[in-house]
């Protein structure tokens, strides 16, 4: 009953007056902040991982009982929505003998043959409501526009707005829903790097073969351009927030914050995000961290008072922290070697730059 009215309570005003935003926790994305590249995508995986992890067939709750939920027709609370179709079906009717709806991996299960176990093959941000005609046409395929384009139908719908393309392994949904196929993509790839025993998924530029289980899923730029054109919603924010409050406890940060694809494989690669965060008075000051490149030691200089220094691998791990650091002090790196962030940290504002330890 709880989780019903929670549902209730956040699906009114999201569809029909679309004046309330997704309910991000404060402080959620800060571990974040201030990082680039690698660095922040391995940040935002310790934000998401470690999700609560529920069964794909159970007689307790399962995907089938949470799909019920976080795809429920606003107009229908009966009915599910389709991905691929926008068909409203019976939700009760989930597979019924091959003629029900059943779970799309929109994240094909065979890109990392991860199957359905729990996991990436469970994970709710990625599996969505899809009738068994589609999800057969679907297959393995990445996304990327068809060139020789041929329709899907589907034992609902003879105009489901999906197109495969006839030479070439990939499938393209309806329009009003490119942008959250991206979005989904994007957080598996974050959320699944190999760090806790489940494959690391990365996006790909390339359309695979059927046969390939290489963990890789495309096309890329495809993605980001479906991004781009088709915005973040109300569904999408009110499934997140269904997920995050209900059920995982995990957040889609490319839901929150969709301009994250561009710091990690678009426009803005290699710059720190978000823009502009660095306005506090720490932000004007004129910091040098000194030598740099470094040997044994290093030192910052323009540090008007004590501050806590954090450096940081390229992957985002913390390997060096020191608190109470004062202008011009000396700073041992002599056991490190490599390409490092410095984060130099006053209360809750911080400045990082860029280091060459040899």
């Amino acid at each position: 009953m709880k989780r019903t009215l929670l549902f209730i309570t956040l699906l009114v005003p999201l569809f029909f007056t679309g004046l309330l935003a997704a309910q991000i926790p404060d402080g959620y994305y800060a571990p974040a902040e201030g990082y680039a590249g690698d660095a922040l995508k391995y940040a935002l995986n310790q934000i998401v991982d470690g999700q609560v992890e529920f069964p794909y067939t159970s007689t307790s709750t399962d995907v089938w009982d949470i799909l019920k939920e976080t795809d429920r027709d606003p107009n229908n609370p009966d009915n599910v929505i389709l991905i691929y179709s926008g068909v409203s079906v019976n939700a009760a009717q989930e597979y019924n003998s091959g003629n029900g709806w059943t779970r799309e991996h929109v994240w094909a299960k065979s890109r990392g043959d991860f199957g359905t176990s729990t996991g990436p093959g469970t994970d709710i941000h990625h599996l969505r409501p899809l009738d068994n005609a589609t999800n057969t046409i679907r297959n393995n395929r990445g996304f990327d526009n068809c060139m020789s384009c041929a329709e899907v139908y589907d034992q609902w719908s003879n105009d489901t707005g999906s197109q495969i393309d006839t030479n070439d392994w990939s499938f393209e949904p309806r329009d009003a829903v490119k942008g959250d196929v991206a979005r989904m993509l994007f957080y598996m790839a974050v959320r699944y790097e190999g760090y806790d025993g489940y494959p690391d998924l990365e996006l790909s530029e390339s359309i695979l073969d059927q046969g390939d289980k290489s963990p890789l899923h495309g096309k890329l730029s495809t993605l980001l351009q479906w991004n781009r054109d088709d915005p973040v919603d109300g569904w999408e924010e009110n499934r997140n927030d269904i997920i995050y409050y209900n059920y995982q406890h995990n957040r889609n940060p490319f839901i929150d914050h969709p301009e994250l694809a561009e710091y990690l494989w678009g426009n803005n690669i290699g710059m720190v995000w978000p823009e502009g965060l660095h306005v506090a008075d720490i932000s004007a000051l004129n910091i040098l961290v000194y030598p740099n490149p470094a040997k044994d030691h290093l030192a910052i200089y323009g540090i008007r008072h004590s501050v806590e220094v954090d450096i940081y691998d390229p992957l985002g791990r913390a390997v060096l922290k020191i608190e109470n650091v004062h202008d011009k002090d000396r700073i041992d790196v002599s056991r490190l070697h490599g390409l490092y962030v410095l984060r130099v940290v006053s209360g809750s504002k911080f400045i990082s730059k860029k280091v060459v330890i040899d």
